[in-house]
């Protein structure tokens, strides 16, 4: 089971579906190696350098945070239970009431689907609904294997949330270091 990746006062929390085989067998999230997540976080500016999965600690140095709707690892969502969403859902409904982000990050259309019973297409952005008193952001799942988005159509959504967080939050705390 991976560990959550938060510390007190985040602006983003990042909620993936479920960790992949390759994040679960290091114990760090996003870590499949066509896995894009890491470098959109830089290449938006969310993070000041570029981390690798096994730095996914190093999250909470910039308000941002990291969990999962499911820790069971599976090689691919299809493999999950319908029983194991709703039992998720009420686990991240505690970590978010517990961690108080400012902005919850859904990292995938499906999974916000899933969260909020939506049919239909889903834009990524800010949404208008909250989860538990926090705003709402759809990203594009940064996997390879999300044919739906080239990489050059998810990073705008990850400026995006970086041009929220920092309205939100302040700057990044890494930036006044110098």
């Amino acid at each position: 089971m991976l560990r959550d990746r938060v510390g007190a006062g985040a602006g983003v929390l990042f909620v993936g579906i479920n960790p992949g085989i390759r994040s679960a067998a290091i114990g760090h999230h996003f870590a499949g190696y066509s896995n894009r997540f890491w470098k959109l976080l830089y290449d938006a500016r969310l993070t000041p350098e570029r981390i690798r999965a096994e730095e996914d600690a190093r999250l909470p140095e910039w308000g941002l945070g990291i969990t999962n709707l499911i820790a069971r690892m599976t090689p691919g969502i299809d493999t999950l239970e319908p029983h194991e969403y709703p039992a998720g859902l009420v686990k991240l409904r505690r970590k978010v009431r517990r961690w108080k982000p400012k902005v919850v990050a859904f990292v995938g259309v499906s999974l916000y689907r899933v969260i909020f019973n939506k049919k239909g297409p889903v834009a990524c952005g800010l949404q208008e609904e909250t989860f538990e008193e926090a705003r709402v952001f759809v990203l594009p799942n940064p996997s390879c294997r999300n044919a739906n988005y080239t990489y050059a159509q998810m990073l705008p959504a990850f400026k995006q949330l970086t041009e929220l967080h920092h309205r939100e939050h302040g700057e990044h705390r890494a930036r006044t270091k110098s």
